[in-house]
């Protein structure tokens, strides 16, 4: 059976959007502490635990799937007609492996965190989809890293004790302005805050 190819993001958002409506589980993962790694041992090292992740990615996924180096260590995956449960246990898997086979020079601190989300359960198109196994994946590293987590769907309930009024009331402008949600501009500007500080997750 054909391993399937690492994609950069261009083509595997272009692979997204071949599968049409159908069902299917998208995951984000990327290497706990890479930054240690790289400080440590150096970029040739790094590039060398990135290969690692490549070809276990691409020896452990069942045919059909698709691989996407999203950006740095950062990788995506796309399992057509699959589960979020079914790919949580395939994606647990890959982890166990890669920590048991780990070369056992590199750090101990490094690892995989993936988060998942499934069309059409938590969302149906690329960006919304991705965004919510985004933020599993930081839960993921919430809870102390080296796992898998599931999206899960929690409502933003602004309180007025967090944020002073006028911000409040710019924010109610803001959104009757851009025809937007409050939550989903508050869950932008925290999207944009974490992509600035991505190098200290």
């Amino acid at each position: 059976m054909p391993r399937p190819a690492i994609l950069n993001r261009e083509a595997f958002e272009t692979a997204f959007q071949n599968l049409g409506a159908a069902p299917l589980t998208l995951a984000v993962l990327d290497l706990d502490h890479f930054k240690e790694l790289n400080d440590r041992l150096g970029h040739a090292e790094g590039d060398r635990a990135l290969r690692d992740v490549e070809r276990l990615l691409s020896g452990s996924l069942p045919s059909g799937s698709s691989v996407g180096r999203i950006g740095g260590d950062e990788y995506a995956v796309l399992l057509p007609e699959t589960a979020a449960e079914t790919a949580l246990i395939l994606l647990d898997e890959v982890i166990k492996h890669f920590h048991i086979h780990r070369d056992p020079h590199w750090p101990k601190s490094l690892g995989l965190s993936v988060g998942l989300a499934a069309r059409p359960a938590h969302a149906t198109d690329y960006a919304d989809l991705y965004r919510a196994a985004d933020e599993a994946l930081l839960r993921a590293k919430r809870e102390g890293r080296g796992r898998a987590c599931i999206y899960v769907e929690s409502k933003m309930v602004l309180k007025s004790n967090y944020y002073p009024k006028s911000q409040l009331e710019r924010l109610a402008k803001l959104s009757g302005a851009l025809g937007r949600t409050e939550a989903s501009l508050l869950r932008e500007a925290l999207d944009d805050l974490i992509e600035k500080n991505r190098e200290a997750l």
